[in-house]
């Protein structure tokens, strides 16, 4: 019987269906930890350790280290994360996948196999799909996801080749395996290969196995393919780090660094190391990898667990070096360098819509960062005397808009194609109130705009503000100083648990304030010594100081979740 197309097809037909169950498995215990995730991800500090156990639990909860990754980079790429948070957290991670390896050789590949039940596990998780409550049916996705997983392995170990009828089929690993420590880097290099073409380290690592399992590959190179394996997944992130911008990249990169230098080091004692494992193997009853090919499987495993526990034990000395060195090579560039990019990272595979609302929060925040540049620039405009000097304020708050332009139009582009995924009820409502917010802080930009117009237009036509005026505005200034201090704490809480009293407060004391200018105004026109002309553009700021407030007093309510309805004219 020979190995032809068909049983080609059937092979990756087979690859498809383990590596569709890892993406359903995945995704929906991403949805089902939701809010947990995020609250794992922040127990980050500068603390190195710390940051290895997140990436560690993270992966190990969501069961992709290609997730986890990918997750680091875009909130790195948000300012989410520094660099050296973001290292330790993918160290972790390389440990966190060792978690699925287990999984896989303890469910797939021992006697009892998980494979005979994941009907029955499918029909305990299909009825759950249909479930109101939303946790249930993403459990009914994982269970189902889970079932498929193994499913899929089932399937592609009976796919192989069978060497006994096919034995021409891997002639080629016999002969590279004669070739001494040659063999060993070629195995690098193949299992390098293969992790990039499937996208998933632990479509690899099950791949491996199978062949061990088989009595294809030796030990050694079995263990050289997952060397190769922790070089090929960090491809991930690098592709995810393409379109952020370079503290991402930087990340993407460090990851690279970090697998990289394992391997080195691990091929400088390999023969050292796998003997160890072999001795450890032996003495605990286990059977010897290096010389009976039921053990392989097994010494394959502790192979990969040692490897990166015992990887990351030593980098992480390293941390601060690593860093240096990613800075020097990616240099940051005078066009990004204080702002961020906000752009869909991650692969289709990989990432579900409630973790990416943490990178939109990012950027929003930066967002309200810039209304409150703006006002600082208006109130330093007011008072300004030199032309140069307006001038050039008056630059700065058009390019503080056009910033704001482009940040509305990437929010809300990102924003849709998040909402593009299936969403709890409540990562649905913060979408809906981050729309709301960005559509309301574009809103306070523009305003700033028009009284800078006005600012301009006064100067032109040689107005000048009484001295009453001119305090009345500054007085003014800094209550919506104030409101938007309070709008910024408000953006960096958490959606649906704010308290906004204090911004109420806030924006009735501008509304009176504003009611007794205006009245002072009215007062004042039909005095003789009043310039009228002075009093429009005066005016027209206070109102307009007024309309910041009501955005403002809107972003709180948003974030509150809390609806705000238009009064009626």
């Amino acid at each position: 019987m020979e190995y032809g197309i068909f049983e080609i097809l059937e092979l990756i037909g087979a690859l498809g269906f383990f590596i569709y169950g890892m993406k359903v498995m995945s995704e929906s215990i991403q949805k089902v930890a939701g809010d947990k995730l995020r609250s794992v991800m922040s127990m980050i500090t500068s603390n190195r350790v710390s940051a290895v156990f997140t990436g560690f639990l993270t992966t190990s909860i969501i069961q992709s280290s290609s997730a986890t990754t990918v997750m680091v980079v875009s909130f790195v790429n948000a300012g989410l994360l520094k660099l050296k948070e973001a290292i330790g957290v993918i160290m972790g991670a390389n440990i966190g996948t060792t978690i699925t390896a287990i999984l896989i050789i303890v469910f797939g590949f021992s006697k009892f196999s998980i494979s005979h039940y994941t009907l029955p596990i499918i029909a305990f998780g299909f009825p759950l799909l249909f479930s109101k409550k939303v946790s249930l049916k993403y459990w009914g996705e994982f269970l189902i996801g889970f079932a498929l997983l193994f499913m899929g392995l089932d399937s592609l170990k009976h796919a192989v080749p069978d060497l006994k009828n096919n034995p021409e089929v891997l002639e080629w690993i016999a002969d590279i395996n004669s070739l001494g420590f040659v063999s060993i880097i070629i195995s690098v290099l193949l299992g390098t290969l293969l992790t990039v073409v499937v996208q998933s380290s632990s479509a690899a690592m099950a791949i491996t196995l199978i062949m061990c399992d088989n009595g294809w590959i030796p030990f050694e190179m079995a263990a050289a393919i997952v060397l190769g394996e922790n070089i090929g997944t960090t491809i991930t992130a690098n592709l995810a780090a393409l379109v952020g911008n370079y503290h991402a990249k930087r990340a993407a990169f460090a990851h690279f660094i970090f697998n990289v230098f394992g391997v080195v080091w691990m091929l400088i004692i390999f023969q050292f190391f796998l003997g160890a494992i072999d001795s450890v193997m032996v003495s605990t009853d286990n059977g010897s990898p290096l010389n009976d090919t039921l053990a392989v499987k097994w010494g394959l495993t502790y192979f990969h667990i040692s490897f990166n526990i015992i990887n990351t034990l030593v980098m992480i000395w390293f941390v601060p070096q690593i860093a240096k060195v990613v800075t020097k090579v990616i240099k940051s560039s005078d066009d990004d360098a204080d702002e961020y990019q906000l752009e869909f990272i991650g692969t289709n595979l990989m990432r579900t819509a409630e973790l990416s609302l943490l990178e939109a929060k990012k950027v929003i925040v930066r967002f309200g960062k810039i209304l409150i540049e703006m006002n600082d620039s208006m109130k330093e405009l007011i008072q300004v005397s030199s032309k140069k000097k307006q001038d050039k304020l008056f630059d700065k708050i058009i390019q503080y808009e056009e910033q704001t332009d482009s940040l509305e139009l990437s929010i809300n582009n990102y924003l849709v194609k998040v909402s593009e995924g299936r969403l709890t009820a409540n990562a649905s409502n913060e979408v809906s109130s981050m729309m709301s917010i960005t559509n309301d802080l574009e809103n306070i930009a523009d305003v700033y705009l028009g009284m800078a117009n006005d600012i301009k237009r006064r100067n032109k036509n040689n107005l000048e503000y009484s001295e009453k005026q001119n305090e009345s505005t500054l007085v003014m200034f800094d209550k919506l100083s104030k409101a938007l201090d309070l709008m910024q704490l408000n953006l960096e809480g958490e959606y649906g648990k704010i308290d906004i009293q204090e911004s109420k407060s806030t924006e009735d004391d501008i509304n009176a304030y504003t009611k007794k200018l205006n009245k002072s105004h009215l007062k004042n026109i039909n005095k003789d010594n009043y310039d009228v002309a002075t009093g429009i553009v005066y005016r027209d700021v206070v109102y307009a100081c007024e309309k910041v407030g009501d955005h403002i007093i809107r972003v709180a309510d948003s974030m509150a979740g809390e609806s705000y309805e238009e009064d009626e004219v």
